[in-house]
């Protein structure tokens, strides 16, 4: 009877686990790729809406992820898997604002970003409400833009970010409140102040 290989029993360990011991043994963080590695691929091609730059945003996550593991804290309320997607959203809305900068154009964005400021009017009505707030969220100072894609399109709660930024759930909740009305003032006189609730 054959007994169970390293790597089987590697498989087998908590995300938080694997990623503590891939500091000392590297082989074994290649675990973490495989379990997240679609998952990751399918959030950053949502973004990007490139199958070639969602690529180069996965890795980069990924090596981001794998640098910075010993600043991940195990904590109750706190778990690798959200910690992991926060590296990689960040990673995509800065390639995603990269590649507008380059192509001078804005991307299509995520359908979910038009549920920051809700849009039942048919389908040409919510492209242009994308891009209206596409723009509107590029202009914002990044830790606002962040937290409200975080907070409103990934559906964060406030202590979930709290707990991976290391700040207080107030803090959050009060940057959140500043960041609604940043986005409100940058919406003035576009078609996006329309539709900010």
């Amino acid at each position: 009877m054959f007994g169970l290989t390293t790597t089987d029993m590697v498989r087998d360990l908590a995300d938080e686990e694997i990623l503590a011991r891939s500091q000392k043994e590297p082989w074994i963080f290649a675990v973490l790729l495989d379990r997240y590695q679609d998952a990751f691929m399918r959030k950053a091609r949502g973004i990007v809406r490139s199958e070639e730059d969602a690529e180069e945003v996965v890795q980069d996550a990924f090596t981001k992820i794998y640098q910075n593991a010993h600043r991940f804290e195990v904590r109750t309320d706190s778990s690798f898997s959200s910690w992991g997607y926060r590296i990689l959203m960040n990673t995509a809305f800065t390639r995603y604002q990269k590649l507008k900068r380059e192509r001078g154009r804005v991307l299509p964005a995520e359908h979910e970003i038009v549920e920051l400021v809700g849009s039942d009017r048919g389908e040409i009505e919510r492209r242009d409400h994308e891009d209206a707030v596409t723009r509107v969220l590029e202009r914002l100072p990044g830790h606002f833009a962040v937290v409200l894609r975080l907070h409103y399109l990934e559906r964060w709660s406030h202590k979930d970010i709290a707990a991976q930024s290391g700040e207080t759930v107030g803090t959050i909740k009060a940057r959140i409140h500043r960041a609604k009305a940043s986005f409100r003032k940058e919406a003035k006189g576009s078609e996006a102040e329309l539709l900010v609730r």
